[in-house]
């Protein structure tokens, strides 16, 4: 009888390790192991050839006594956590390139203008790999633009499949914290951390982003070795300011091999000349931005009836008291004091603070210098960039180039059909004093080229000025493409931002997805969006972007690459 025993427990024991032998084998392939516990995401390779991880924490929830301060690493999880949609959108004001009420593209982005959007929870990235055993594969990480004060991972241009698949790379797009939330410089909340004190919440959490993607990256098929930073507008100011920090300039180990910053640039008021708009301003303004929000609190709250009475309210308490009230605040009730009451004091903005710790005081003379994080550089910038923002022609003493409203853009872009016959014309967006657009001096494109002048492309040409210094690796382009269905053609152009559906293989739905895709221009669109993934794919591979895509050979600068295509055909020159 004990033999039998032994005999039916040594088959029961053979059988339970046969069982976990099978579930071994049959582990999901997109479950994968993090420094904080294990992952599952989504096989999508019968649709995009992709696995994707969306959702993943790369730091803890920057809430509570956590709100303004450096970010931490996530609390460790038993288990496996499902990473296969989007985590939340970080917490922000509801504009056109937003994320609405559902941190996605639909019809609430339309009516959420003003309101609070998104959540402090936010601090998550996501992850795209093609569908293939390869490893050690580039890494391409991308930072969303939004002028630092908006913007999500979430939005459908910026879905990595495409893009992972075209460039053979692992696609990595992250959340950071945005407007005041991320950038906030309050002598209240001193530490004597030189990092919190900065005020620069947002370059933190990007580059705790990296520190993650650095430890774990490889368990998706990644080399950590070889990790390429990408941003467009705000992204880009946040990739200059990355490639500055002492904290990523002098990383070890080394978390940034290349860059790809579009359409955007780092300078002070002194890099530039006289007129030109600069990118980023002295901790000063922060400050002052802080004070104000704080003082509005205080009044809103009926601590105090006017400024003078709260600024005596607030001198009469202790430091540590103030920033427990400003952490005490909801999301919301700051953000609405941003847009209430900083906004017209010309104080609602936020980007990079150069504090000198985080970010160098002047960072372009740190390029110059040579502090840097010295790397192969691919810097973008489209044709017409203003044509975004004709509002800001008054800049210029023209009439504002917009008729419509952002919302009412937004409602006829969101059921616009480019395929049918037009349905608007460029009277309903641009005034008659801009009109014809083409006219000398005062035409539409001759105002926004000539803003163009006082912004963008000085912006861009005084960092690259200050990198030639120091490298002869870097590569530009401009690009061109306008073969939008009239009139958009003339409204929109090249303009900001209408590179990256190119970029990322995506052409809706989007916000002006609508009014730019049509069957007609389909052939020569996909064949330029190939090329330039498949360039994108080669200079992160490599640190060159040429490829064999492209047609021509793309020299260095100051010679720029023009991207362009007719409606069936890509037309790739040099300039």
């Amino acid at each position: 009888m004990q033999h039998q025993r032994l005999l039916r427990q040594a088959g029961t024991w053979l059988a339970l390790a046969a069982l976990g032998l099978s579930a071994f084998a049959a582990e999901p392939t997109t479950q994968r192991d993090t420094s904080y516990g294990r992952v599952l995401g989504s096989d999508d390779s019968a649709a995009t050839g992709t696995y994707f991880w969306k959702g993943v924490p790369f730091a803890k929830p920057p809430v509570g006594d956590l709100r303004w301060r450096a970010p931490v690493d996530p609390e460790a999880w038993k288990g496996v956590k499902t990473t296969q949609t989007f985590g939340n959108a970080c917490a922000s004001s509801g504009r056109l390139y937003g994320p609405g009420e559902n941190n996605k593209y639909d019809a609430t982005i339309g009516t959420s203008y003003g309101q609070t959007v998104g959540s402090e929870d936010c601090l998550f990235l996501n992850i795209w790999r093609p569908a293939t055993p390869t490893e050690k594969l580039p890494v391409i990480v991308f930072i969303h633009g939004g002028s630092n004060v908006t913007g999500y991972t979430a939005d459908p241009v910026y879905d990595g499949a495409a893009l992972a698949r075209t460039a053979n790379a692992v696609v990595v797009t992250v959340n950071y914290r945005l407007g005041v939330l991320g950038f906030f410089r309050s002598p209240q909340l001193k530490t004597g951390s030189l990092q919190e004190d900065s005020g620069n919440f947002a370059l933190l959490d990007l580059i705790k982003s990296l520190l993650f993607i650095n430890k774990n990256i490889g368990n998706f098929g990644g080399d950590a070795g070889n990790v390429t930073i990408m941003g467009q507008s705000a992204g880009a100011v946040n990739v200059y300011a990355l490639l500055t920090s002492p904290l990523v300039a002098g990383a070890n180990p080394t978390l940034v091999h290349r860059a790809i910053p579009l359409s955007g640039g780092i300078a002070r008021a002194e890099d530039v000349p006289a007129r030109v708009l600069p990118v980023i301003y002295p901790p000063a303004v922060f400050e002052q931005q802080a004070n104000l929000l704080l003082t509005s609190l205080v009044i809103a709250d009926g601590l105090a009836t006017d400024a003078a009475g709260a600024e005596t309210y607030i001198a009469s308490r202790r430091a540590e008291q103030n920033a427990a009230y400003l952490r005490s605040k909801s999301a919301d009730a700051i953000l609405q004091v941003v847009l209430t009451k900083l906004k017209s004091a010309n104080l609602g903005g936020s980007n990079p603070i150069p504090d000198g710790a985080v970010l160098p005081v002047h960072p372009t003379r740190a390029i110059t210098a040579g502090q840097y994080a010295k790397v192969p550089m691919l810097i973008g910038i489209t044709r017409d960039e203003v044509k975004l923002f004709p509002q800001l022609l008054v800049l210029l003493g023209a009439p504002n180039g917009r008729l419509l409203t952002d919302p009412q853009a937004f409602a006829m872009a969101y059921s616009y059909d480019p395929n049918a016959e037009p349905a608007t014309k460029l009277r309903d967006w641009i005034p008659a004093s801009l009109l014809p657009t083409k006219t000398m001096e005062t035409g539409f494109n001759a105002r926004t080229n000539l803003l163009n002048h006082y912004w963008f492309i000085p912006g861009r040409d005084s960092v690259i000025a200050a990198m030639k210094t120091q490298q002869n690796n870097i590569w530009t382009y401009r690009f061109d493409w306008d073969q939008e269905p009239a009139p958009f053609n003339e409204i929109f152009g090249a303009a900001h931002g209408f590179d990256l559906p190119f970029i990322f293989g995506n052409f809706g739905p989007s916000t002006w997805a609508n009014f730019v895709n049509t069957k007609a221009n389909a052939p020569g669109r996909l064949a330029l969006s190939n090329a330039m993934m498949r360039s994108i794919g080669a200079f992160a591979l490599k640190g060159d972007p040429n490829d064999a895509a492209l047609g021509v050979a793309w020299p260095t600068w100051p010679r720029t690459l023009l991207l362009n295509a007719s409606p069936s055909a890509k037309n790739i020159t040099v300039q």
